[in-house]
């Protein structure tokens, strides 16, 4: 008897936890669809991009196979570093949309021929609609050249239930 009502117990338990966050793991190569620059004439290499980018996500998860804008801020002081920031719109084809705002270090280190730029750093989803209502993740992002204009995010993390 007591090992049946332990065994109901623990079921219980189980079956009314909140759900566990799910991972998502998604690469998204991003273009530039608007760009301003502003360039430090102080003799530095500092300079700040604004940029609007879109791509597509590919992986798995909630945010596979959504349409990706980034709404970024690139203030870079070479070969120092940077701190890059801003925000993700992510769009389901149904219209939910999932808002991750994002921060990354950019570090500058010693390459074959010039520095290489390392972008390192954290997304959070902070808002939602539909889908991602009521949701909250967290996770690493990592942005990468692709070309000359074009970069890759590789997002990776957690969402779940907000508490």
């Amino acid at each position: 008897m007591k090992k049946n009502l332990s065994l109901a117990a623990f079921l219980s338990f189980v079956l009314m936890a909140p759900a566990l966050a799910e991972p998502v793991a998604v690469e998204a190569v991003m273009s530039p669809k608007e760009s301003m620059k502003m360039t430090f004439k102080d003799g530095s290499k500092h300079f700040v991009v604004m940029v609007r980018r879109e791509g597509e996500a590919k992986g798995n998860g909630a945010f596979a196979g959504t349409s990706v804008t980034e709404y970024g801020w690139h203030d870079i002081y070479p070969p120092a570093g940077g701190d890059p920031h801003g925000y993700l719109e992510l769009a389901a084809a149904n219209g939910d949309l999932a808002y991750l705002k994002w921060q990354v270090r950019a570090v500058f280190m010693k390459g074959a021929d010039k520095p290489k730029l390392f972008d390192n750093g954290v997304w959070e989803l902070v808002s939602g609609t539909g889908q991602f209502a009521g949701r909250r993740g967290l996770g690493s992002l990592v942005i990468k050249a692709v070309s000359k204009t074009d970069r890759l995010f590789v997002i990776e993390g957690e969402i779940g239930e907000a508490p």
